[in-house]
């Protein structure tokens, strides 16, 4: 099936250098958890990410919430023609399993996740829905084992959204970021075969996923 990596993802706990900071325990309190079990929200955490390495690829775990709600709503996902994993940027990856029903409310997913990166697992009916691993990209692709992996950015080869949904096929990978700003990693670029951008303008990755599936579910399902 088809395999789709929101890879270098704004998602992660906050780090141990950031957790003594006043905007941190503050909002430690309001959710009643230490500062080293809550995700680093820029919304809340602005004043201590200031100056941190990555600064502007990082805090912001509402884009991964909107990209795996475009992903995991879909026909093509319910029909298990396509799989999803979150890379972040600390270099884990979350699986998401197969029919996977995600909260739609913000707050509820940040729960989730954080209870994700407590656990290690999320398991309903004896069945593991999300589980959360040490790896990096590098070892990602390993595992997956893809034939062709596409990167989607703004310094790739400008496609449009139809011409890519031809190209893509089930042992293909597709690479979207899950950050705001920047641009991928050296060391995520040096396994994409092809890199390519469907706009000329830089589009948020739940844009870009919710277009270029469409695109290859009409041609799969439709």
């Amino acid at each position: 099936m088809l395999s789709l990596v929101i890879a270098e993802s704004a998602l992660e706990l906050v780090p141990p250098e950031l957790q003594k900071h006043n905007s941190v325990l503050a909002s430690a309190r309001r959710s009643k958890k230490k500062p080293s079990e809550i995700l680093l929200d820029i919304s809340w955490h602005f004043a201590a990410m200031k100056g941190i390495k990555d600064e502007i690829k990082r805090g912001r775990p509402d884009l991964v919430h909107f990209s795996l709600l475009e992903a995991c709503s879909i026909p093509l996902y319910f029909e298990k023609k396509l799989c999803v994993f979150v890379h972040t940027i600390d270099d884990k990856v979350i699986f998401v399993s197969q029919n996977v029903r995600l909260p739609k409310s913000y707050h509820r997913f940040v729960g989730l996740i954080e209870k994700l990166y407590s656990t290690g697992k999320i398991e309903e009916d004896n069945k593991t829905l999300l589980e959360i691993k040490n790896m990096d990209f590098s070892s990602l692709m390993d595992k997956i084992k893809p034939k062709q992996i596409v990167g989607l950015s703004t310094k790739g080869t400008l496609i449009s959204y139809q011409q890519l949904a031809l190209e893509l096929d089930s042992e293909t990978c597709l690479v979207v970021g899950g950050f705001a700003k920047g641009h991928f990693s050296d060391m995520t670029k040096k396994h994409f075969d092809r890199t390519v951008s469907i706009n000329k303008n830089a589009l948020e990755a739940h844009v870009i996923i919710s277009r270029v599936l469409y695109e290859y579910e009409k041609r799969i399902i439709m």
